[in-house]
């Protein structure tokens, strides 16, 4: 409890983004977010006052962090299981626990799991040889996809497989690395959608609308609330199959359902049991951001209202550029804001490189291809300096 406002305390293990943007939730709320970091230059550690460096590898390291805490959450999934079932045995609050978490950071045992739950998966085999994976493609068809069990995120981790020919030439390779493996059925998709939502210890439950998620590269790149053309039916069962999964797994705190939306229905992709990319959105869409909702649901308050504050939000991810902008993010951010005065823009304090996820960009409207397109300009802005539309930042439109 911190004794000069007499609120408990949050510890998050991660000082990324997530964290970062999990500070500002708190300062509303007057909680005092406390994060586990691994460097003082860490997105979180920039921002956020209550800072220990530490490694989330390390038991000693996440105790002393614990002990100054009344609850513990995460900013990312890659603490090892051992220790989070250590820090409960001696007494610390973790949520999400380490047996729900556990489904979040090993994608062969979540399989298994929502399997047993009748959950619609794609067909899967665990990965101990190359035979493993020629047998799995012969009865399933090929393609197929090889996937890590653990630690794989925005498309890496994740491998194609055309034919036996690819699966001798990678998988023992990757065995002999010793990387956990399975392989997958390719699931032919109309588009991926994610059901995001929340759970209290209690057992409250809540759900923001469900929304798109557009990737390139296996990265995401834009996420559209709501979903568009998604039929009421279709979005409650996404919502309810998510609400149900987090009380089956007995997850506390936010979980994002990443899905496949298929001419069978929906088939479920990933979790992720902590605010995720597909729910950025909600800082600005939403009555209650994901970020303060999940403090809310670690904490045990009542959640929050998350109904959309407009017909359309449009949230794009701002990624580093292939080669270096000749303007300044500064100055990036001067000519948008001039140009878009309703854009939310969020930088993460991470130096620009291609492909990293830098910040994002959110904007309302009414209309969804209005507000996509905007959204769409200003994110290549920010990450390119250039504009697409032959929007000339010295001149307005160019004729």
């Amino acid at each position: 409890m911190d004794t000069r406002t007499g609120l408990p305390i949050v510890g998050m293990v991660g000082g990324g983004q997530l964290a970062r943007m999990t500070q500002q939730a708190a300062i509303a709320l007057g909680q005092s977010l406390h994060v586990l970091a691994t460097s003082a230059d860490e997105s979180a550690a920039l921002v956020t006052p209550n800072v220990r460096l530490g490694s989330h590898t390390d038991l000693d390291a996440l105790s002393a962090f614990a002990s100054g805490c009344d609850v513990l959450t995460f900013d990312h999934e890659h603490v090892p299981t051992e220790h989070l079932r250590a820090l409960v045995e001696q007494g610390f609050a973790v949520r999400p626990g380490p047996e729900a978490l556990l489904h979040a950071q090993d994608k062969l045992v979540m399989r298994h799991r929502l399997e047993e739950l009748g959950m619609p998966v794609p067909r899967f085999a665990a990965v101990r040889e190359v035979a493993d994976v020629l047998k799995f493609g012969d009865e399933h068809g090929w393609p197929c996809v090889l996937k890590a069990a653990r630690g794989g995120y925005d498309g890496r981790g994740v491998w194609l497989l055309n034919g036996g020919e690819s699966a001798r030439e990678l998988v023992p390779r990757l065995l002999e690395w010793g990387t956990p493996l399975l392989v997958e059925q390719r699931v032919v998709m109309r588009r991926e959608l994610a059901a995001v939502v929340a759970r209290s210890p209690f057992g409250q439950g809540g759900c923001w609308p469900v929304v798109e998620t557009v990737q390139s590269n296996g990265i995401c790149v834009e996420v559209l609330a709501p979903a568009p053309d998604l039929g009421e039916d279709e979005a409650r069962d996404a919502q309810e199959l998510a609400l149900t999964i987090a009380a089956e797994l007995d997850v506390v705190g936010v979980l994002a359902v990443e899905l496949f939306d298929t001419e069978a229905g929906l088939v479920v992709n990933e979790l992720a049991m902590r605010p995720h990319n597909s729910g950025h959105w909600t800082i600005e869409g939403a009555q209650t951001s994901q970020f303060e909702q999940h403090l809310r649901a670690v904490l045990d308050y009542p959640l929050g209202a998350t109904d959309p504050l407009a017909p359309a939000v449009v949230m794009a991810n701002v990624l580093g550029a292939p080669q270096q902008p000749a303007m300044s993010p500064d100055e990036r951010l001067h000519h948008l804001l001039a140009r878009y005065r309703d854009a939310h823009v969020h930088y993460y304090g991470k130096q620009e490189r291609p492909g990293r996820k830098i910040g994002h960009v959110t904007l309302l409207g009414q209309r969804m291809s209005d507000v996509r397109e905007r959204a769409r300009l200003a994110a290549h802005w920010l990450s390119h300096g250039v504009w697409q539309d032959g929007y000339d930042i010295h001149g307005g439109e160019r004729t």
